[in-house]
């Protein structure tokens, strides 16, 4: 097993843990609908449900947050923010939002219509979500080695731009209100995107014009995946290549809870400004005035900070690094992934684990609470319970072609000694997963249906 590389930070602030006994975690999980999103959060030994807000701030972040200016409009902070915002993306237009979803409700609130479709090449939860809730079609065109687990490809995050071509014939462009591509592809295993596949999208998005959205809240990971792994890259700093990503679109939202490193905050940013009037209208009503969105002064300041510590090549070093460790490890354990591994997380491959637990029985689920009942470990199911669906013509149940659990890994969070308990974890559970069974969902919202489920096994 390689040693990742170690850590570029010392451990200033420590917050206390601890592993509850099985016959409490079968208590909790029980309580909690055999749900881990509705586990409390004290009664989790290693939390690996999210890197979505959950990860440590730097002592520049937290200096920042002392300066933070609460004034309602026109705050220091925003002029700081805004400032980070034009060098790092380059967008003429963009307002903070309070996270990513927000502004995905901001911008699907305007675009989208009923029978609508929104390409990309895999959507994530809450896109999908917003999509799906003012009538549209998230429609999924990622490159078909995707869904080979085991495949060793470099952008395995890839769009198949014939797929986009003959789609975009298909139902014609004029019933695209926009497309967009997800950096890194967090539904397909957290892999990324090459540059030379987002020129190729932006190109056929701009031929048929249709504005091009990017999802960027791994941006940061992305551009260093390119950096390491794209010829004609090798010497490019991580913001070069993150500018020339940016300027293939014509907006993008974030989640800034993931690669800007802080705890809440996110954007949307846009080039035509006649939709950021739109946009901004929006905010008002949604979030808050347009110089802070859902944001406090000391929010602003600290994703001015963290937009730039993300993209440090020694932390993304590292931050990689740990994440293929404990792929590695989990491989030596007879635990099987997607591979290789990506940025920000190790997707187990439940469907594998588990042949004998069918779509309809949620493989997925089955190994999450089977991972928290052994060591306390809070994964989250990224499979049939997340994606399937109805088809909306037939009514037929699509199922996803992966049923996975997503170990997402805090940012400056989890030691290596963590991923080694989660490593044995994970292998003790491999010992005997032909003696795990499937999950019923007992009740599930309309929408984004695996935040509030809940269940009973079978």
């Amino acid at each position: 097993m390689s040693i990742h590389p170690p850590e570029p930070f010392r451990i200033k602030m420590v917050e206390p843990i601890r592993l509850i006994s099985a016959e409490e975690r079968a208590d909790a999980l029980k309580k909690a609908g055999y749900n881990v999103f509705a586990l409390p959060a004290e009664d989790v030994f290693i939390d690996l449900l999210t890197d979505s807000g959950t990860g440590s701030m730097s002592q520049n972040q937290w200096a920042a947050m002392m300066t933070g200016d609460e004034s309602y409009a026109g705050a220091r902070s925003y002029f700081r923010l805004a400032d980070a915002m034009k060098q790092i993306f380059g967008f003429e237009y963009f307002v903070p939002t309070h996270q990513g979803r927000a502004a995905e409700n901001i911008l699907t609130g305007l675009l989208v219509k009923p029978g609508l479709s929104i390409p990309s090449n895999m959507h994530f939860d809450t896109t999908e979500g917003n999509i799906r809730a003012r009538g549209g079609r998230p429609v999924n065109l990622v490159a078909d080695i995707a869904f080979d687990p085991t495949a060793q490809h470099p952008f395995k995050g890839n769009m198949d731009i014939n797929k986009l071509r003959n789609f975009i014939r298909e139902v014609g462009a004029e019933n695209i209100p926009f497309g967009s591509i997800t950096i890194t592809n967090n539904a397909g295993g957290g892999q990324p995107v090459s540059l030379e596949n987002i020129r190729a999208v932006s190109a056929v998005y701009r031929e048929h014009k249709i504005p091009f959205f990017i999802d960027a809240c791994r941006f940061a990971e992305n551009s260093y995946f390119i950096k390491l792994r794209e010829p004609g890259y090798e010497n490019k700093s991580v913001a070069e290549i993150a500018r020339e990503i940016f300027s293939l679109a014509d907006g993008a939202w974030m989640s800034a809870k993931k690669d800007a490193l802080v705890n809440m905050g996110g954007f949307l940013a846009v080039r035509d400004p006649e939709l950021y009037q739109q946009i901004c209208n929006e905010l008002i009503m949604r979030e808050g005035f347009v110089t802070y969105g859902g944001l406090s002064g000391r929010d602003l300041d600290a994703l001015a900070v963290g937009l730039w510590e993300g993209m440090d090549e020694a932390y993304l070093a590292y931050r990689l690094g740990q994440t293929a460790y404990l792929m590695e490890g989990l491989h030596a354990v007879g635990v099987p992934t997607i591979e290789p591994a990506g940025g920000h997380a190790v997707y187990v491959d439940s469907g594998r684990l588990l042949p004998h637990i069918p779509h309809g029985e949620f493989p997925g689920q089955a190994l999450s609470a089977a991972l928290y009942l052994e060591g306390g470990i809070r994964g989250v199911e990224i499979g049939s319970v997340m994606f399937a669906y109805p088809d909306p013509d037939s009514g037929e149940m699509i199922y996803p072609k992966l049923e996975l659990v997503r170990l997402a890994i805090p940012r400056r969070m989890y030691t290596q000694s963590h991923m080694d308990y989660v490593i044995e974890t994970l292998g003790s559970l491999a010992k005997k997963a032909t003696a795990l069974r499937g999950y019923r969902i007992t009740y599930a919202a309309r929408f984004m249906r695996h935040f509030t489920a809940r269940f009973e096994p079978l």
